[in-house]
Parts: C-alpha cells; structure tokens; sequence
C-alpha cells in the first residue's frame, strides 16, 4: 500500500489497512522518512518501507532532467520489494511514494489499484490510472475518466462514536455548556491562519449570537490552549469523534477527509478552501454543497462581515441545520473502506494480462 505525505493519503490507506488486515492479509505500507506516515503507519502497527522522497519538480532546472533517473532507480527498488516478499496486489493512494510503486506494479505485472481522494488527481495518480482499470475515486466529478465511485475510506471508530455519543454529554466532555448551539472550526493539523483570525475577531457576535465554538486552531497557529465561557480553544484535538458529536455545524477547509468525516457524521459545515493549489479543495466540496449538505465560500470572501451577515443567520435556523445534516449524511458513502476493499479483492483475482 504506498502514498503519504499527508493525511490525505495516509488516512485511507491506514482505514483499507485496518479492512484487509482483519481479513487476515499481511500489509506492508510503502512511504517516505518525512511524511505524515512515517509516525502514524508504526503507531497503528503496519509495517513500513521507505524510500527516498520524489517531489516532481515545477521549474526546469536540473532537478527535472533528473527526475526520470530517479524515478526509475526508485522503481526498480519497489519491483525488488514486489518480488521479494511475492506482493500480491499493489495499491496506491498518490503521494511521493505512489508513482514508483505504480510503475513497479506494472513492470512485474502486479495487479494495480490506485485511489483518488481528491476531485482533482495530482501527477502520480494520472500516472497509476494509466497503469490499470482498477481506479477508484472518492467523488463523482472527479477528472480520473473510468473510475469506480467508492468514497473516501475514513476510520470506522470516528463515525460509529459520534452517531451513539448524546450531543449534551459530548459538549460537557469538551468543556462547552451542553444546551448552547455550538459552532465547531478546524483548519486540520496544521491550522488556517484565515479562518482563525476571522473566528477570532468575531467571536464576540457570534457569542452575543447564542452560538458557542469550539475552535481547533492547529498546532502551527501557536495559541495556547484556551477557554471562557461560550469559546473553548485547543491546538489539538484527539477525541474528533466526540469534537463532532458535540457540534451543529463546522467551519473548514475542504480536506477530501474532512469533507468525508463531517459527511459521514451528518455534520454540515461551512466549506473555505485553501486558495493554494490546483483547487482541488473546492471541487471536493461542490457535490456537497450541490446537495444541500453544506456551504462553500472563498478564503478572501471569510471575513467577519460574512459571519455576521450569512454565517449566524444561517446557525440560527434549526430546521436549515437538521436539512443540511440530512442532506449530508445521504450523500456519503459510509461503506467507501468495504467497496475499495472489494475492487482490491477484485483486482487480486483478476489477471493483469487480461
């Protein structure tokens, strides 16, 4: 199983991971030394082997003219790795590890399946989807032709917890008073400087509001840990199931796991894509939102004069809330981990001369 680098592509691997190995298949997690998998891949007991980081250069400069040696070199370190430990099946999540994986796969005629998280597939997957028919993607207008929609595997335990979790209990277990609304924000691990500075200049209204938040900030913002009444702050949060649980609506960036998670737990949200990128984020988000299960707007339009004017009204509503929660739980695909496991089996039992 190869990709990383973000959680993005570390995640769904780790939920296909867990699915195949109660299966009783041996896993082995392909990566490199400085993405997110190289901690979070030992944590969950999957072994990992790494290789050196691919990063595709943009610019023409050496490094490009380089690249294809590298490639190659790396490759045909995987197609040991294949032989040797007589690989089965390779799958592939995108990421720096994924396009030597997916070209050793080919070269020893390994069967192939590559996963998409994001509406919009970035360099490796291009190159995987080429490689073989087995192509699954996370959501339906993704630009991968021929894929199979399958959905974003997300971790079983995060669902099934904030469905039984009473919203009241979860609220006191996040230091928040359990019959206040409550607005939850994250900008994932790392944080979003846009939505936390835009949160924190209107907290006041949205207090004043009778909305209380529970604001995620990331580690990398550099605020401390924080609460007064009607605002709880926290640089990280472990227990997301129950951060979920406790909240109406969120405010996010479009992460394909986010959008997934909050999805898959009926939580609507306030979707602002990071302005950086291919904008892939908020094509992740348009099925969603097309909906009625969310909202969507741009980072230089987030301001407090839009939480004021179109956020609080629209968190006022309780009966928008429980249509927009509605509308997103049908849209998910709660089974996603099972099909992409299925298409695996599949793939396994499918020639790859075929």
């Amino acid at each position: 199983m190869a990709g990383g680098g973000t959680g993005g592509h570390v995640n769904p691997l780790l939920a296909l991971a867990e699915e195949l190995r109660n299966q009783k298949h041996d896993v082995i997690a392909l990566g490199t030394k400085e993405g997110l998998e190289s901690r979070l891949v030992p944590n969950r007991g999957f072994e990992l082997v790494t290789i050196a980081k691919l990063p595709l250069p943009r610019k023409l400069s050496p490094k490009m003219f380089a690249y294809p040696f590298r490639l190659a070199v790396a490759s045909f370190e995987v197609a040991r790795l294949i032989r040797s430990r007589k690989i089965e099946c390779v799958v592939g999540f995108g990421g720096y590890a994924s396009a030597p994986a997916y070209l050793a796969a080919w070269v020893t005629r390994t069967p192939l399946v590559v996963h998409e998280a994001n509406a919009l597939a970035g360099f490796a997957n291009k190159l995987g989807a080429r490689l073989t028919k087995f192509v699954a993607v996370t959501f339906p207008n993704s630009n991968l032709r021929n894929g199979v929609l399958t959905g974003m595997p997300i971790r079983k335990e995060i669902v099934t917890s904030a469905e039984s979790y009473d919203k009241q209990q979860a609220r006191v277990e996040m230091g928040l008073d359990p019959m206040l609304p409550t607005l939850l924000v994250t900008g994932g691990s790392l944080g979003a400087k846009t939505i936390n500075d835009t949160i924190l200049a209107s907290l006041d209204h949205l207090i004043a509001a009778g909305v209380q938040v529970l604001h995620i900030v990331g580690e990398a913002a550099g605020l401390d840990d924080y609460s007064k009444p009607g605002y709880v702050r926290m640089s990280y949060c472990n227990a997301m199931d129950v951060a979920i649980a406790a909240s109406d609506f969120a405010v996010s960036r479009a992460g394909s796991s986010t959008v997934s998670e909050f999805a898959a737990c009926g939580l609507p949200a306030l979707y602002v894509p990071y302005p950086v990128g291919n904008g892939e984020q908020r094509l992740n988000a348009t099925s969603l939102v097309q909906s009625g299960g969310g909202l969507i707007v741009d980072n230089a339009s987030f301001t407090p004069a839009f939480i004021l004017q179109t956020l609080i009204p629209v968190l006022s509503k309780k009966s928008d809330l429980a249509k927009m929660s509605k509308a997103a739980k049908e849209i998910s695909i709660a089974n996603a981990t099972e099909r992409l496991g299925n298409l695996v089996s599949k793939a396994m039992n499918t020639s790859t001369r075929d």
